[in-house]
């Protein structure tokens, strides 16, 4: 059964502790762990809502929840032998993510270990050659078994079977492992018998407890009366981890005082573990302990061996030797992204999350103490969150017109000698917020039309430009309306609301309208929209269309007489014609001649005067 240890809720994208559980090993798919809707005080709409979603910190998915009831729940069963071997505890961590807003938790399971292994030995028969003169309560080493559970479930005693010789004892090594010492209880005579033959059987503490038995044949040599001695009991050497193969990690020795064959001494790694006759190998001659394959410090940091030294004739002894392997600087550090929001608003306030990480760095010491830092000038910065647990966040306003994208590149670094480093670029996108008004080219647009012009004709463009993007950046013309009771130009032209064209509606006439202004407005698409004003100038060109009037004489009088002197000289001013023109300029100007006269040599008048 599953059991809740502590959660504590994070704030912001704040992480402080974790939240621990337990659940055994081997439990099967959908098995219940944890209610982390319940631990988190949310409900289970609440998580739905929120898209809550584990993210493991390994490659295995093991485990899921279910984001309408909140339960944690078993997804793959888990054999805590094959994730963790012999480390105790083994976790399962994960992160709880959240959004709106974005939160993250940090928790881990425990696997409890489960009776699931008996303990076995690698040889099923154990032979041991005993000079018949050994003295009573010598003790001999035999080979242990292995058992790969942990605690209580691991191997906790031998025994073996009735018989007249030996007896067994349970010893325990430095590590907690649990080997068997053979003692002699009665004389060997191999004259009354040559061999003896019994079992052993190592037994775990499970419940129920689980065994496996080998049989051991103790062979009874005649006499050889000195046992080998090593120079010393236990050998304690260190070696660096990254020690090639080959490489010698110690020398032991030791000397027989027996002379030919039972003097001559053969050095062998004693059979108490799989794991160390992979990784060491021994000359049987000099007693050479080298390196079988490289040693990895975050896999395993001490072994012990146990090396046997046997005579020609059979006796033997062993010493210990205890090899502390030396970290050193060989895994570079890794940027594990957990959560990463890849387009932000560029009206996003300082210290929003834009990203959650971790770094690991698998070595220890100072080789596994890490640094984070941003590379190159940006408007972010990383926040410490809890132990080698980061947030990246904005460290000042943001602008999406002077830079559209970020390429932000976390650079880790290890305080190890050399130093390591990782990099981890993020690409961030800003969207657009509608920030800017339009600007229009110009404050005042002067454009000329004819009179008369049919309606229709493009007066010119009328141009207005925004920096934002989308929708946010396309500009609408529109004339605003006039002052109630004012000449309504609105009448006359008209402005294209896409392309800023400005057309006229009607014809004009010259001598009713001279020119006119009318204020454009250009706005954005945005919500709400932004906008800004121009003014639009259109001057009306004459044309002549008006043909003078006669205002004296009257046009419609039949006769208009005129009483000259008959004494009259030459550039007497008989009478004045008076014209005008509606037009203007050159159009309006009026020139007078003499169209008929019965008499065209007497008068004359005047070009410009109309006299």
């Amino acid at each position: 059964r599953a059991v809740a240890l502590i959660l504590v809720l994070c704030v912001s994208g704040m992480r402080t502790e974790t939240a621990r559980y337990s659940v055994p090993e081997e439990a099967e798919r959908g098995s219940f762990v944890a209610n982390i809707a319940k631990d988190l005080g949310l409900t289970g709409e609440e998580l739905l809502a929120r898209q809550a979603r584990l993210v493991p910190e390994g490659k295995g998915q093991y485990l899921e929840l279910n984001q309408h009831t909140g339960d944690l729940v078993v997804r793959e069963q888990m054999d805590r032998e094959e994730l963790c071997g012999q480390s105790e505890p083994c976790l399962v961590r994960f992160e709880v993510l959240l959004e709106s807003p974005l939160q993250s938790f940090r928790a881990e399971v425990r696997l409890t270990d489960i009776n699931d292994n008996s303990p076995v030995f690698l040889n099923r028969e154990i032979v041991l050659k005993i000079p018949e003169s050994a003295m009573l309560g010598t003790r001999f080493l035999l080979e242990s078994a292995h058992d790969p559970d942990i605690g209580n479930n691991s191997l906790q005693h031998y025994s073996i079977s009735s018989n007249e010789y030996f007896r067994v004892y349970t010893q325990r090594r430095n590590d907690g492992g649990r080997y068997a010492e053979l003692v002699l209880d009665r004389a060997l005579d191999r004259e009354q018998q040559a061999e003896v033959v019994f079992s052993i059987t190592a037994v775990d503490g499970g419940t129920p407890p689980r065994s496996g038995t080998a049989l051991i044949r103790v062979v009874v040599l005649d006499i050889n009366d000195n046992t080998p001695v090593f120079t010393q009991t236990l050998y304690k050497v260190s070696v660096m981890e990254n020690s090639s193969q080959d490489t010698l990690v110690a020398t032991v020795s030791a000397s027989d005082l027996d002379a030919g064959t039972n003097g001559e001494i053969v050095y062998s790694i004693f059979q108490n573990s799989e794991e160390n006759l992979q990784t060491f190998k021994i000359n049987p001659e000099t007693g050479q302990i080298r390196l079988k394959k490289p040693l990895d410090y975050e896999e395993k940091q001490t072994y012990e061996i146990d090396v046997q030294a046997r005579d020609g004739g059979g006796l033997s002894t062993h010493c210990k030797v205890e090899v502390q392997v030396k970290d050193v600087n060989d895994n570079a550090p890794e940027v594990i992204i957990t959560s990463l929001t890849s387009t932000l608003s560029e009206a996003a306030p300082p210290n929003t999350v834009v990203a959650l990480f971790n770094v690991r760095d698998r070595d220890s010491g100072d080789n596994g103490r890490t640094t984070c830092e941003l590379i190159g000038e940006q408007p972010f910065r990383i926040t410490l969150l809890a132990a080698d647990a980061y947030a990246l966040v904005t460290s000042e306003a943001l602008d999406r017109e002077q830079v559209e994208e970020y390429n932000v590149t976390v650079r880790v670094r290890d305080e190890g000698s050399p130093a390591l480093t990782a990099r981890k670029t993020l690409l961030v996108r800003l969207l657009d917020v509608n920030d800017n008004a339009p600007t229009f080219t110009q404050a005042i647009y002067t454009m000329v039309i004819r009179e008369n012009e049919p309606a229709g004709r493009s007066l010119g463009r009328l141009s207005a430009t925004d920096p934002d993007a989308g929708e946010n950046a396309r500009v609408r013309y529109t004339l605003v309306p006039p002052p109630t009771g004012t000449l309504a130009p609105a009448s006359f032209v008209s402005v294209d609301a896409e392309s800023g064209t400005v057309r006229s509606l009607r014809p004009l006439d010259y001598e009713k309208v001279r020119d006119f202004e009318v204020t454009v407005l250009a706005a954005d698409g945005g919500s709400p929209p932004l906008s800004a004003r121009a003014v639009l100038r259109i001057i009306v060109r004459d044309e002549n269309d008006n043909a003078p009037v006669l205002l004296h004489p009257a046009p419609d009088s039949s006769a208009a007489g005129e009483l000259v002197p008959r004494w009259a000289p030459s550039g007497y001013l008989v009478a004045k014609v008076v014209a005008v023109d509606a037009d203007a300029g050159q159009n309006a100007w009026l020139s007078y001649e003499l169209a008929k006269a019965t008499e065209p040599g007497l008068f004359r008048v005047g070009l410009h005067s109309g006299e």
